[in-house]
């Protein structure tokens, strides 16, 4: 393909960023999060290059559970959403997938299926965060009703933190309190730690981690620590220089004349658009690299170009590399220009990037 728009995906990262997780949690096993197709980075190719280390995967839905299970991954997959619908169940089952389960309707659908059904069960406690699980009033009667079914073989507790990433935020320990409180008298192994949990909470850890955005080298953290200090870049999003202009003082760049140059400029266009997945709400400013120099995004982001100042880098060219974030240029800092978080720019990116995957040791 001859378009420029690349995303490089650092393998050897990736793993060194799982490692890290295992490492502040050396009692407990790590599921590796690899939803939404890896948060953009290629769920398949970061489950293959982490199967022979990975303790187990998780995704949000069946779909993502197949494709990976159909592109030969043996590993033990999570159903983080657990199933929709109860025909899923026989699925679950052909494909030996664990889920979870947050709702009565779950449970009386398990308790529907052949008793020669063997389930492993991620039981969702809802400690404040109110998005899915029993509340502690209902938990100990879902357990109990679960712990009594043939077809349940094994149950975990699991429960989310709202502010795990905020450490100045008493929400995680009260969430923490109340989750102990409540499994107190229910044997069974837990799963509390998201990224941020693992990163910084350490009583959390218990049986399961579940690092996600961590995985992929970006920290999720309020304040960085000597941990999320450690973390490498696994995905590099790069385009080149195709077209350079000089424009006066006075004049507009873009559509809807956003940018007024006050000076002479030198202004680069880049292949690089809204289509390609960076954000269109990227205000002027906005960090970018050429040529390994930091410059700015001028001009309202178009669907297949950008346009960058190029005023102070006169060796640039058309030719010249662009780094829209990577491992020069975080990928949290540049959300943060477009009022979001590295979550969505990576998840964001589409289909006609092209991924290119490396897997080259480093001295991490």
């Amino acid at each position: 393909m001859a378009r420029p728009a690349t995303a490089s995906i650092d393998l050897a990262a990736f793993k060194h960023n799982y490692a890290l997780a295992k490492s502040l949690a050396p009692h407990s096993q790590a599921i590796a999060i690899i939803k939404a197709d890896g948060y953009g980075h290629g769920a398949i190719q970061l489950a293959q290059a982490l199967d022979d280390q990975a303790d187990a995967f998780g995704v949000a839905c069946i779909e993502e559970a197949i494709e990976l299970r159909e592109a030969g991954i043996q590993r033990p997959i999570l159903l983080l959403e657990g199933f929709f619908e109860t025909s899923e169940l026989p699925l679950i089952a052909h494909y030996q997938l664990w889920t979870a389960v947050h709702n009565q309707q779950q449970i009386d659908a398990i308790a529907q299926q052949p008793e020669s059904s063997r389930f492993q069960v991620w039981l969702k406690l809802d400690t404040g965060m109110h998005r899915l699980g029993f509340s502690p009033q209902e938990y100990s009667a879902a357990f109990s009703q679960l712990s009594s079914l043939p077809q349940v073989a094994q149950i975990v507790h699991m429960t989310h933190f709202a502010c795990a990433d905020e450490l100045d935020q008493p929400k995680t320990h009260q969430q923490l309190r109340l989750s102990e409180e409540v499994l107190s008298t229910l044997p069974a192994s837990a799963s509390f730690a998201n990224s941020a949990a693992t990163l910084a909470h350490s009583r959390a850890h218990l049986d399961y981690i579940r690092p996600g955005i961590m995985l992929y080298g970006s920290d999720p953290l309020s304040q960085a620590n000597s941990a999320s200090q450690a973390l490498i870049p696994v995905m590099s999003l790069h385009s080149k220089i195709i077209a350079i202009r000089q424009v006066q003082a006075g004049e507009t760049i873009g559509y809807g004349e956003r940018f007024h140059a006050t000076k002479a400029m030198r202004i680069g266009t880049v292949a690089m658009g809204y289509a390609d997945g960076y954000p269109r709400h990227a205000k002027d400013g906005t960090p970018i690299m050429v040529d390994g120099v930091r410059t700015a995004l001028v001009g309202r982001v178009s669907m297949d170009m950008l346009m960058v100042d190029l005023t102070d880098i006169p060796e640039a060219q058309i030719g010249s590399t662009v780094e829209l974030w990577g491992k020069h240029l975080l990928a949290a800092e540049v959300a943060r220009y477009c009022d979001t978080i590295a979550y969505t720019l990576f998840t964001g990116i589409t289909r006609r990037v092209r991924k290119e995957y490396q897997d080259e040791s480093h001295n991490f």
